[in-house]
């Protein structure tokens, strides 16, 4: 049965789903519906000063307010990474079945939900660090909904991570059902005119110029449009991609005739959205989920009679609910034997992480997802229907330019560690850092016992993760890793970070082939280790110049009954490792204390300069400087601006040094600039914590005032005030007359709830005693963010929080999961 994409709004009970449908909790029972007037995101308050930073997400109205000029999160949410390209050679591929250059896969991942989506990272380690891009070709960035923002654009480390791989990356249009929020005039804003422009059309290619993305995503699924509303459609469509590269992909929903209904195909109904006569409308077509061979056949065949290619039709499959236990008629699109019949397009493969347990379990599911049941793309043998996309599909590389480096850093961890050195303990995620992942998940070759390959997140050279290699060696294994097509010179080096239990024989090989044969690998010996630390091993590749190496992999030979070593790294790179020039000039835009001792940061600074005998830049590093000259790490961007999630003052400190430094794309470091942030002489608290709170009213029982003042969002959905009167506020005894600096509250989604339940509009108010009138020190509109900051300064004993508007939506309950004030 089809399931289009409105319905699946329906399961999604998320803010991360592309609409927003979510469950009342028990203080409120009516659905949410669309805001009369919508919210714009570039008035929350926490983005003042040094407050995290968001991925950046309007209606088609408030876009055209946008300015990155004025925008304060817009220098956070830019990509510097560029679309690298990609080869896949066919007599590499690791399925026999497989085919390359035919059939593409477009994947549509929600990472988070639309309007508590970080720029950069965070420090939770448990996150979608997707890394089997070499079957992706597009990712779309899952978002928008009715009650937070229809237009999303991607945020930059997964531009980054994409690119890095070759693949493209497109932001989300979405125009829901009626029944979700939608509003057909919407539709009509978002192809407004002002001459022969289209105003809208205009900042979607800015958006995506700025940006670094590729390009856009429309799911227009709002009914009463007409056939003039669907012509305009495409009109603005074929008037932004004029303007610049930018691509979109168009979703069978509305038809030529203003109609929404899904075709589950290409046909006479829809195909304008695709070309019209001469002028190419959209870039590719995401097909509906109900299609069958038939359906697949007429659409290749109506796509090349419009002189299109088959392969810029994806034929939708939904793994949402059952992931790779979903039931898809997978001989329609990739028939055995024969040339695919257009591309695929999978609807939330996220699934692998969000139905895990732990990490582990989370990439066991990703490997199931996409390698095949058995661990290995080459054996794709399975009694299950879903034999993994490896089965259908040859992986791509894009590994075809010098240097080349890998850590084998997942893009997440528990730790981080510079050059096998312990720089953080803290758990984080960052797309941006994460190396191109092996082509090959896993491809082992042995007569005899094979090893087992995995990502270790118990150490690391770079970053939060290793290569590890254990199992019984009693047979030659060569594990395959990376394809590549990579030219070797006079002064080309294969280097290898190695790390064995003890000092010893490693047993390990560098194996690399060239195109001239690319099945043949020539080894060479990494020899034996002098500690139980990491270890460089560097090779010299010049008996070699003139060829281009093609794979890079390992080979392990000799006898042992626990195996057992990692691989920190492997470089191939020209002559010695180059160090990029420093940055200058490195500034805090603001600061923003978070607690006692703690603070988050926005930084920037110019970008290293580039000149002879420098590398090019791969990233930048943030560090705190320590009082015996270590240093912590706190984070690393490709951008030239940075937000610190948390610096820690340590002791009495009343300033701490930051250094920021380039690391090339060997793996060289610059020198470090440096800059200091300050601490007031004495540490603030929050002061409304456990104090004597009152309210206008509740929703129940559970949910009282004292919950808004007891430290804790995470308690689950009672873990909050709630109440439904018609005046709406919350007042907190501070016990004496206190200095305050900032007041944070904390809203719905801040405790899991949907965004759509925000606080919209409300005030702060403060007063010395009991009976004295309340002076007004906040006042805030059109808030959407799940935590808002609010800098004052001012003396008060009692604190009070007047909410008018509770939510986004027109739900009546007011809930707020902490009231913070914070000060000495």
């Amino acid at each position: 049965m089809r399931r289009p994409l409105h319905l699946l709004l329906a399961a999604a009970l998320s803010a991360a789903t592309l609409g927003l449908v979510a469950l009342p909790s028990a203080s409120a029972s009516a659905p949410p519906s669309a805001p009369a007037s919508a919210p714009s995101p570039d008035n929350v308050v926490s983005t003042a000063s040094g407050g995290q930073p968001h991925a950046s997400y309007w209606y088609p109205n408030s876009i055209l307010n946008w300015d990155p000029a004025t925008d304060p999160d817009a220098r956070f949410n830019r990509s510097r990474v560029p679309l690298a390209p990609r080869v896949s050679d066919p007599a590499l591929k690791a399925n026999a079945n497989a085919r390359a250059g035919e059939g593409r896969i477009a994947s549509l991942v929600s990472f988070a939900p639309t309007s508590n989506n970080p720029s950069q990272g965070s420090l939770d380690p448990r996150y979608y660090a997707f890394g089997h891009w070499q079957y992706v070709d597009t990712l779309v960035f899952w978002g928008g909904s009715a009650g937070e923002g229809l237009i999303l654009a991607p945020n930059p480390t997964v531009i980054d991570a994409a690119h890095r791989n070759g693949v493209k990356v497109y932001g989300t249009v979405f125009f829901p059902p009626t029944a979700y929020g939608g509003q057909i005039q919407w539709v009509r804003d978002f192809v407004q005119k002002s001459g022969t422009r289209y105003p809208v059309a205009d900042k979607l290619a800015q958006v995506a110029r700025h940006y670094g993305f590729d390009g856009w995503f429309v799911n227009q699924e709002t009914a009463g449009g007409d056939a003039a509303l669907a012509t305009e459609l495409r009109n603005a469509m074929r008037y932004a991609r004029s303007l610049g590269p930018v691509e979109f992909m168009w979703y069978d929903a509305m038809t030529e005739s203003g109609s929404v209904t899904w075709q589950d195909a290409l046909t006479s109904a829809n195909d304008a959205f695709l070309q019209e006569g001469s002028q190419r409308t959209s870039d590719s077509m995401f097909l509906d989920f109900g299609w069958d061979a038939a359906d697949l056949g007429s659409s290749r065949t109506l796509a090349r009679g419009l002189g299109r290619a088959e392969y810029e039709l994806f034929a939708g499959i939904d793994t949402e609910a059952n992931g790779y236990n979903t039931s898809a008629p997978w001989n329609a699109v990739f028939p055995s034997g024969q040339p695919h019949t257009t591309s695929l397009g999978i609807y939330r493969p996220e699934w692998t992480h969000n139905s895990s347990a732990d990490r582990a379990d989370s990439y066991a599911r990703e490997a199931r997802f996409w390698d095949g049941a058995n661990g290995d793309p080459s054996n794709t043998t399975t009694t299950s229907a879903w034999k993994g996309l490896a089965h259908y599909v040859a992986e791509s590389s894009p590994v075809t330019a010098k240097p080349f480096v890998t850590s084998f850093n997942a893009g997440q961890g528990d730790f981080h560690h510079s050059a096998g050195v312990r720089v953080s303990s803290a758990g984080w995620n960052n797309l941006s850092l994460q190396d191109v992942p092996p082509t090959y998940r896993w491809l082992v070759q042995s007569a005899g016992t094979k090893l087992k390959p995995s990502i270790d997140f118990t150490d690391a050279y770079e970053g939060g993760s290793a290569l590890r290699l254990t199992g019984t060696l009693d047979a030659v294994n060569t594990v395959r890793l990376y394809q590549t097509r990579l030219p070797v010179a006079a002064d080309t080096r294969l280097s290898v970070v190695v790390k064995t239990p003890a000092a010893g024989p490693t047993r390990l090989k560098a194996a690399v082939s060239f195109t001239d044969a690319p099945a043949a690998f020539t080894t060479l010996d990494l020899g034996s280790t002098t500690t139980a630390g990491w270890e460089r091993k560097t090779l010299d590749l010049s008996a070699y110049a003139g060829r281009t190496v093609a794979q890079i992999g390992l080979q392990t030979t000799g006898t042992a009954s626990a195996y057992d070593i990692r691989v920190g790294q492997i470089a191939l790179y020209d002559g010695t490792v180059d160090a990029p020039a420093a940055p200058t000039a490195p500034v805090v835009l603001g600061a923003s204390d978070t607690g006692a001792g703690t603070k988050s940061l926005r930084m920037a600074w110019t970008a290293s300069a580039p000149g002879p005998g420098t590398g090019a830049v791969h990233h930048y590093e943030v560090h705190r400087r320590n009082a015996d000259g270590s240093r912590t790490f706190l984070g690393a961007t490709p951008n030239d601006s940075y937000f610190v999630p948390k610096l820690e003052r340590a002791g009495t400190e009343t300033s701490t040094t930051l250094d920021v430094e380039a690391v090339s794309t060997e793996f060289g470091r610059s020198p470090a600039a440096s800059t200091t942030v300050t601490w007031s002489a004495t540490a603030d608290a929050n002061l409304a914590l456990n104090r004597p709170a009152t309210a206008s009213g509740q929703c129940n029982s559970s949910e009282t005032p004292a919950k808004a003042v007891n430290g804790s969002a995470s308690g689950g959905n009672t873990d909050k005030w709630c109440t439904t009167t018609s005046a709406k506020w919350l007042e907190v005894d501070l016990g004496a007359a206190r200095t305050l600096n900032r007041f944070v509250v904390k809203h719905a989604a801040a405790g899991g709830e949907s965004a759509s339940w925000n606080t919209r509009d409300f005030r702060l108010e403060v007063r010395d005693g009991a009976s004295a009138p309340w002076t007004t020190v906040a006042t805030v509109t059109g808030n959407t963010a799940a935590t808002t900051t609010h800098p004052v300064s001012v003396t008060a004993r009692h604190v009070r929080l007047v909410i008018t508007t509770p939510t986004q939506t027109s739900d009546p309950a007011a809930r707020i999961y902490e009231f913070e004030a914070w000060g000495s």
